[in-house]
């Protein structure tokens, strides 16, 4: 078992990989900005590291006697307005260039990046989009995340660095913030929960590929304990589905009629996506994936328990 530190890890994704990396008997030291918000994930033990990602020395200090870094910190997200392409280099692609001279120079073993599946192959005739297929992105989030891959190449190539890009689809689950922009599955049962209408881009033909993210949380965990040797993996269900069929799915879930809005489709959004994941199969799998309607089951009880609360 290795030291694993997460950056990000009181974050949606993070906070399930800290609880899925703890259940595989890994040390686990979870950085973020606690002063924000409390430890979220539910298993004991992991190190809480308060700490800002923007400053060198808190990142050199969290990152020192750690073996894996797991790099899940998330300054931008892909459905933000593009009227400042150029927030992304300087707030995603020079920081996490200086995260890996800091990895590098204090000598870990492995770092591995949150890019993104759903966003960096652009819109393609293949709908069934492989590691190696083109890559065509069309946002700065999507320029941003395959810059950071480009430079991963580098420094594994100039270093004793190994590095692993988890190309992700479309995650959602509990633990998922519904009031941001990112998130259609959250987003749609928040605004069920408030009776509120539901904002679909286009027709709703638009398909995704959606995986759970706890299944998400377990397939990284089994990625760090197996020591992942390709540059690239593409980690999704492998299906396409629509924003009309997850709001078929919600409907039958909450048992609430659901209340409509089509509005127009931005030009940096692609119209399909699914992620090929013979790959990741074929390394560590099979994997066992929850169904979307068990999955947006459990999203909207912890919705539920969130809302009361308040």
């Amino acid at each position: 078992m290795a030291n694993v530190l997460v950056l990000g890890g009181n974050g949606f994704i993070g906070t399930h990989t800290v609880d899925s990396l703890l259940r595989a008997g890994h040390t686990v030291t979870a950085f973020d900005l606690f002063s924000v918000s409390p430890p979220r994930w539910s298993e004991p033990g992991a190190v809480v590291y308060n700490g800002d990602f923007f400053d060198e020395n808190d990142v050199r200090a969290a990152v020192d006697g750690n073996d894996i870094v797991v790099f899940l910190l998330s300054v931008l997200d892909a459905s933000r307005p593009d009227d400042d392409p150029a927030s992304e280099l300087r707030d995603s692609v020079i920081p996490s260039i200086k995260l890996c001279e800091i990895c590098v120079e204090m000598g870990v073993e492995h770092l591995y990046f949150a890019s993104s599946g759903g966003t960096i192959y652009g819109d393609q005739a293949d709908c069934i989009l492989r590691e190696n297929s083109p890559t065509f992105p069309i946002s700065p989030y999507a320029i941003g995340k395959l810059t950071v891959e480009s430079y991963l190449r580098y420094f594994s190539r100039t270093s004793s660095l190994m590095s692993t890009a988890l190309r992700i689809s479309n995650p959602y689950g509990a633990r998922q913030n519904p009031f941001k922009t990112q998130g259609v599955i959250p987003i749609f049962l928040r605004r069920v929960y408030d009776r509120l209408p539901l904002n679909i881009m286009g027709d709703g033909s638009m398909t995704r590929d959606y995986i759970f993210v706890n299944d998400l949380a377990d397939i990284i965990a089994c990625m760090i304990t197996q020591n992942a040797t390709q540059e690239i993996y593409n980690i999704g269900s492998g299906q396409q589905t629509s924003i009309n069929a997850i709001c078929d799915s919600i409907a039958v879930v909450t048992e609430r009629s659901l209340s409509i809005n089509h509005v127009p489709v931005p030009p940096t959004y692609i119209d399909h996506v699914a992620l090929d994941v013979s790959r990741l199969n074929r390394e560590f799998g099979p994997f066992s994936y929850t169904s979307l309607h068990e999955g947006i089951k459990q999203t909207w009880f912890d919705i539920c328990c969130s809302c009361d609360r308040h």
